[in-house]
């Protein structure tokens, strides 16, 4: 009986331990703080680096259901697309902001914010597409 449960036991190992490290190798991105700026809500995400290459640009395109029926797409940004760069290295954490100057603001109290969804992500990293896998949960 012991030999069956260590048996077993070897196999989770076994099976587990590469979904562990996949797991660990992505970029997860979760829900930020959201802040009011002149009377408008600005949403955020937070970005984790898990993976093994520095991210020079990541823009996820946050769709916004407002409690009023209408729907907003925001672009939440590491930086600016055509400036200056802020990579994320590995291991690295950073602020997905909107930028507020090249945007429109939601113009509603972050309370009028109904639901959230993802329409878009760019990843890029050394000039191409990330390698790694984004995870976002809005």
């Amino acid at each position: 009986m012991r030999g069956r449960f260590l048996g077993l036991a070897l196999v989770f190992i076994v099976v587990a331990a590469p979904l562990a490290v996949w797991a660990a190798n992505g970029i997860d991105v979760r829900r930020g703080d959201d802040t009011t700026v002149f009377g408008s809500c600005v949403p955020s995400l937070v970005v984790e680096n898990r993976s093994a290459e520095t991210i020079d640009f990541l823009q996820i395109d946050l769709t916004v259901v407002l409690t009023d029926g209408q729907q907003r797409t925001v672009p939440l940004q590491s930086a600016y697309r055509e400036g200056v760069l802020y990579p994320i290295a590995p291991g690295g954490k950073a602020i997905l902001k909107q930028p507020l100057d090249l945007s429109r603001s939601l113009g509603v109290a972050c309370g009028e914010v109904k639901s959230r969804s993802v329409a878009r992500t760019i990843c890029e990293a050394g000039g191409k597409t990330c390698a790694s896998s984004v995870t976002v949960q809005p």
